[in-house]
Order: structure tokens, then sequence, then C-alpha cells
């Protein structure tokens, strides 16, 4: 059976400072959460690898008890209290809830984290069998041609071993459960709140700031001489105009297609 590997929480530590400083919970990711959610106000929420609970502060902001679980130290010690919140100290394979204690479960930009994501998705049908388990992924496979790849080869590349096809999430998360699926685009809009690492398809200035790179994990477990030769690249063509010769247009465009992608099991 195939297995996609994720990363501890120890190497997380490492990426997890200052983290809410740049990735922000984004409103547009939000109204679409909630939407596929379609759950009444008051249904109780577990957001699996909740990081610093940006999202799940902003779920619970909107009426919905959240049940936060995540491993790292260093990310839950950021997190905002918030009375509607329950943070748990656990991994996704093995989750402190009862069968079937849930209404209805969050995956945001954390499966590629997980240790074994198939034990993560028996983990999650338990604790919500019957509500809508939605989760948001990124396939690099179908983004569109994105510059980034030139700068960052190494890091963009790693990419495509850390995130699996959508077909294999989709198939590890069905097989859990007799229900059906959606899979939704979700284009990067050109003011995303969250930095995450694509982020910066229209202004690549983000890239050069090594605050916004210690938040985005591509960068923070890359090898350092890899980074910097991108970012003097990077650099020396934003000074010259090189870039702005070849991109400009992305910086009127109002969306990009990276390959993020919301799946909803119900």
């Amino acid at each position: 059976k195939k297995v996609i590997t994720g990363m501890t929480s120890t190497r997380y530590d490492r990426i997890g400072i200052n983290y809410n400083q740049n990735r922000r919970a984004d409103q547009h990711v939000l109204k679409s959460l909630d939407r596929l959610l379609n759950l009444p106000a008051g249904s109780t929420i577990a957001d699996i690898g909740a990081g610093t609970g940006n999202y799940t502060i902003a779920l619970a902001n909107l009426g919905y008890p959240l049940k936060a679980v995540e491993p790292s130290e260093k990310m839950r010690c950021q997190a905002t209290p918030h009375a509607n919140v329950d943070w748990l100290c656990a991994t996704a394979e093995k989750i402190p809830l009862k069968d079937s204690s849930v209404e209805g479960v969050t995956v945001i930009l954390a499966l590629h984290h997980f240790y074994v994501p198939e034990e993560a998705a028996v983990e999650i049908q338990r604790i919500c069998p019957k509500g809508p388990q939605v989760i948001f992924t990124i396939d690099p496979r179908q983004s569109e041609n994105f510059w980034f790849e030139t700068y960052f080869p190494d890091i963009y590349r790693q990419d495509f071993k850390s995130f699996p096809p959508i077909g294999d999430v989709v198939d590890m998360f069905a097989r859990t459960r007799s229900g059906s699926y959606e899979i939704e685009k979700f284009p990067l809009p050109h003011d995303l709140a969250d930095l995450n690492m694509y982020s910066g398809w229209n202004r690549p200035e983000i890239y050069l700031d090594p605050q916004a790179r210690q938040s985005m994990s591509g960068f923070a477990l890359a090898l350092p001489a890899s980074v910097e030769s991108g970012i003097a690249s990077l650099s020396n063509h934003l000074r010259s105009g090189k870039w702005d010769q070849q991109y400009s247009h992305l910086r009127q465009q109002k969306y990009f297609d990276a390959g993020f992608r919301f799946l909803k099991f119900y």
C-alpha cells in the first residue's frame, strides 16, 4: 500500500517561529471553508494540523466550537486564546477524541505534514463518520506554468514529492467512507493574506523577505545554498527589470491557478 510521508513536529517547531506574522487567515479561503462545511452554527469542528490556529480561530469566530489538533508546541504557543477553541496536543494519526464526536473536519494546508496520512484519514473518519471532511491542499502538477521554478528549482521540485497527486488523496480518503466527494479549484487571489510559498506569484518581492520565507516550509527546509542562489538571481532580475519584462502581466492579474484544491468528502 502507498504511504505518503510527512515531517516531524520537531522540524516544524523551527518553521513555526513568528509564523502568525505572515500566515494570516485569508478571507477567500475562510469563505470557501465555511461554504463547503455547510454546517449550522454551533456544530463542533475538528481542525487537524491546526498550526498556530489562524484558521481555527477564524472558524470559531463564525460560531463553531473547534477542537484544534496540533503536535508542535512552538505552533500552539502562538495561538491566541479563544473561548470556542479547545487545543489538543496530538498528531493526526492518533486524535484524542471519541468516535463520532464532531460534526465536521478541516485539514488546511497540513496534509503534507502528517506522518502517515493514510492512518490520519482513518482517524478522521472515526471521529467524523457522517459530517463533511474538508481538505485544503495543493497539487503542483495541476498548476499553471509558474516562474518560481526558474529561480528555485530544487524547492519547486520538492513539492512534487511532498504533495501527492489529488487523485491519490481522493483515493486515500474515499477508502474510509462510502459517500460522495467533490473537488473544487481555488485560484490564488492577487492579495492572498496567507503568505504560503505560492503567494508571491504576482509580487516576487515577497521571496526576498527572510521573515516571509521562514514561514514557508519549502524555503525553511531547503539547503541554504539553493535558497541563496535563487534569491541572488531573483533580486538581480528585479533590479534590472528582467523579471518585469517577462512577467509584468501577472502584476495586473487577479487570480492564478497554482494547483490549490479543496476536497470535500460527505
